[in-house]
């Protein structure tokens, strides 16, 4: 079973995104900050991360180039969850790493479509 983790200050956003992944086959861990989440990567790498726009205590921008700089830290497929679309902002999450981008509020299908175009899913 591939695994993802969704990392968002918000406790229903990741309740939410924990729901949509048990759908889609893939157990799901989460990290309320970016500190969590490098330290539950570095246990063990998951297949996806669903990654908060704004990370309290870290930088998206610096949590991505540490993330990447862990051993496997290349393997997840990162997906930039933004609550607003600003080229900005996403260009700079995948110039540091980030896969992908989804836009807040997202649904099943939404990231159904995204895991589809990222190769996770058939």
């Amino acid at each position: 079973m591939k695994r993802g983790l969704i990392v968002d200050d918000s406790a229903v956003i990741r309740n939410i995104a924990g729901r949509i992944l048990e759908l889609l086959n893939f157990s799901s861990s989460e990290a309320e900050n970016g500190a969590k989440a490098l330290e539950l990567c570095a246990r063990s790498m998951p297949d996806v991360i669903l990654l908060d726009w704004r990370l309290h205590g870290t930088e998206t921008r610096e949590f991505l180039r540490a993330l990447r700089g862990l051993p496997g830290g290349g393997e997840p497929r990162i997906i930039y969850c933004a609550t607003e679309n600003d080229p900005l902002a996403i260009s700079r999450a995948l110039r540091a790493g980030a896969d992908d981008f989804l836009l807040k509020p997202f649904d099943h299908r939404a990231i159904q479509e995204k895991f589809e175009e990222n190769g996770l899913i058939g």
